[in-house]
């Protein structure tokens, strides 16, 4: 006997049985009143499965199964077999967005603004990429930029990282997506932006504070080693990014935070690294600080490749779409 079993979600089924003949068992629900409910919010349905050789010989409109060729969802629509597709739908993918960071001058500059999220992208629709550009620094002091914003921005909320702050020399660091270190004389660092980065240190009279990174606050100091820049944040690939840069003093100098954070030195600091967010970091003289890093942005979801644009590579079941320059990603 073929057996059909409809059971409940807690207890109890109706079994309805057939003669167990070669051929076809058929449950037929009446055409004009018939319907099926399956209340069962953890279950699934499991239909017919098989090769494209081995559809059914005669198919009737509506008969659905998973061709196992394919590896497809397929309906008979009364001439031939056709994918049922669901390209059209949206979907969610995670992104992570990292602006430029912030010149470093006495004190080490701020890193880029650091978001990661997921966020749902319609098929075929393209989405503008910004990678904003590391702040470039100046050998006068009190001078240089801070960092440029990176964004993705289309058929949805734009998504923006703001750029990370420039350090002060005997000022103020300025605030960015976190904030650049104080300079030298006791200034206090910028502020970072809520939810993207932290603030710089501020500085002591002879040493200077380092600027915030994504994940910490730029050290600050009271003495004349120059303080350490605010370490980065890991992003779901394993790689830290959006470190601040580190800050000179007459007595020492500090390093970049990890994330791509440059160290100070005397005459010739250390940029942030490109494509990381980091800050730039400071120097103990008129000389050029380090510049701030470039940004990124990067889009991943799981399974193969469904869009285009930036640099497409797959690792661990996900597919990466990776913009070191601004472009255009098409879902």
């Amino acid at each position: 006997m073929a057996s059909i079993n409809l059971k409940g979600s807690t207890s109890g089924e109706i079994t309805i049985s057939a003669p167990a003949v070669a051929g076809t068992n058929t449950l037929t629900i009446p055409a004009s009143t018939g319907t099926m409910i399956i209340n069962d919010g953890t279950g699934s349905i499991e239909v017919p499965a098989g090769t494209t050789a081995e559809r059914p010989v005669s198919p009737a409109q509506g008969d659905l199964r998973y061709n196992t060729t394919e590896s497809e969802l397929e309906i008979y629509n009364g001439t031939e077999w056709k994918i049922v597709s669901t390209a059209g739908f949206p979907y969610n993918v995670e992104y992570l967005v990292v602006a430029g960071g912030g010149c470093g001058d006495g004190g080490g500059g701020g890193a880029g603004g650091y978001l990661a999220s997921t966020v749902s992208l319609s098929p075929s629709s393209s989405y503008t990429i910004t990678v904003g550009a590391g702040g470039a620094s100046i050998s006068a002091n009190n001078q240089g930029n801070n960092g440029s914003n990176s964004s993705i921005s289309g058929n949805i909320s734009t998504i923006t990282a703001i750029g990370g702050g420039r350090a002060g020399y005997s000022a103020v660091g300025i605030s960015g997506g976190s904030g650049g270190g104080g300079g030298f004389g006791g200034y206090s660092g910028g502020a970072g932006t809520s939810g993207q980065g932290n603030a710089g240190g501020t500085s002591g009279a002879s040493g200077t504070g380092g600027g915030g990174g994504a994940g910490a606050v730029g050290a600050n100091v009271s003495g004349s080693t120059g303080g350490n820049g605010g370490a980065g944040t890991q992003w779901s690939n394993g790689t830290y990014y959006a470190g601040g840069g580190g800050g000179a003093g007459n007595g020492g100098f500090g390093s970049g935070g990890v994330g791509g954070g440059g160290n100070a030195a005397t005459s010739s600091a250390a940029s942030g690294t490109a494509n990381t967010g980091g800050g730039g970091g400071g120097v103990y003289s008129s000389y050029p600080a380090g510049n701030g890093g470039s940004g990124i942005v990067i889009i991943r979801y799981s399974g193969s490749q469904r869009g285009t644009g930036g640099t497409v590579t797959s690792s661990g079941g996900y597919t990466y779409h990776t913009f070191t320059s601004s472009g255009t990603y098409t879902a």
